[in-house]
């Protein structure tokens, strides 16, 4: 069974996303989003690697509908980098290595900066 919690913003606790899908099995990160017609409202996809690395959390567009926003995060889910992501893109990668990708919904990229520091509650 999937690990689904919340990710808020620190300091003030704001709530960003309610569904959250904790993914770090091969076959998670592999998929990702990909054949999904649409997020639901508050869902999102926060994919984990073993170390930080910028080509392990490096994405790719391709068998996408909608665009989604990736946000990159260090070992302590503070924001490293932020991109909107558009269909069929063969490739978006970090600024530097990172540890955590979420991939979500567009309209949260005016929620976070770089530097924010996030949690996920499970």
């Amino acid at each position: 069974m999937p690990k689904i919690g919340r990710l808020v913003k620190q300091p003030n606790r704001q709530l960003l996303l309610s569904q959250v899908k904790w993914c770090s099995s091969y076959l998670c990160k592999l998929l990702g989003l990909m054949f999904r017609r649409a997020l639901k409202p508050g869902e999102g996809l926060l994919m984990v690697e073993p170390r930080a690395s910028r080509v392990a959390t490096s994405i790719h567009m391709l068998f996408m509908a909608f665009p989604i926003a990736a946000i990159w995060m260090d070992g302590d889910l503070r924001v490293i980098d932020k991109v909107m992501a558009k269909p069929w893109r063969l490739a978006y990668v970090p600024i530097k290595a990172a540890r955590y990708t979420l991939e979500c919904s567009p309209h949260i990229l005016k929620s976070v900066e770089i530097g924010d520091q996030l949690s996920f509650e499970s």
